[in-house]
């Protein structure tokens, strides 16, 4: 039997409760966007009944959807703000990119899988993030005619952070990505273009995410 709209929305507030708040997740634009998103409809069909549960989930490919708290984690440690435009390293489902439609100006979100660019593409339209424009490409080369952002996610992880992308950000610009050449375990890190060739680097925490492909 299908869950209703109203079942979702109670699924979806305690898993804000539960997941983000209890777990430090403050920031009350980040809160209400992850209020606002569906999750279920950036999952596949057979995992609708998990969309809000605390670990990520297949979305074919090779890929995941992560986990809500690691989303919301990255974004808030970002510090998106309402004038900002936004790189999406990683496309994948789309939610991510929906949930930074919502805080940011323009969110530019590049994927390399053309089945998981369809997908989340449609799924992005057909929900209405306007301000979302997809893109069907290797992420390592970031989207140098649209540059500079203010802020870049990268969704899968990297060895190291190509300089291509962060020769993307503007001065000031924040950039946040998994690191690292253990597969499923890397470390979280944030690099801040504090000069024109200067980056302040900080390490957040350790995660698991599928490699930037």
């Amino acid at each position: 039997m299908f869950a209703s709209a109203a079942e979702h929305a109670a699924v979806r507030e305690r898993m804000i409760r539960e997941q983000l708040e209890q777990r430090g997740i403050k920031d009350k634009r980040v809160l209400e966007a992850f209020r606002q998103i569906p999750r279920e409809e950036f999952v596949l069909p057979q995992d609708v009944s998990g969309a809000y549960e605390d670990y990520p989930l297949p979305i074919g490919y090779g890929q995941t959807i992560s986990q809500p708290y690691i989303v919301a984690y990255m974004i808030s440690q970002l510090g998106v703000k309402a004038t900002d435009r936004v790189l999406e390293v990683g496309t994948g489902s789309g939610y991510a990119a929906a949930v930074l439609s919502l805080l940011a100006a323009k969110v530019y979100s590049i994927e390399i899988v053309p089945e998981l660019y369809e997908r989340s593409a449609k799924t992005l339209a057909r929900l209405h993030y306007k301000n979302v424009v997809c893109r069907l490409r290797d992420g390592k080369g970031g989207l140098p005619e649209e540059a500079p952002f203010d802020k870049i996610m990268l969704s899968a992880s990297p060895e190291n952070v190509p300089d291509t992308l962060l020769r993307q950000l503007t001065i000031g610009g924040r950039l946040i990505a998994p690191v690292g050449t253990i597969k499923l375990f890397q470390q979280l890190m944030m690099y801040e273009r504090v000069a024109d060739t200067r980056y302040k680097e900080t390490e957040l925490l350790g995660v698991s995410f599928v490699e930037l492909v």
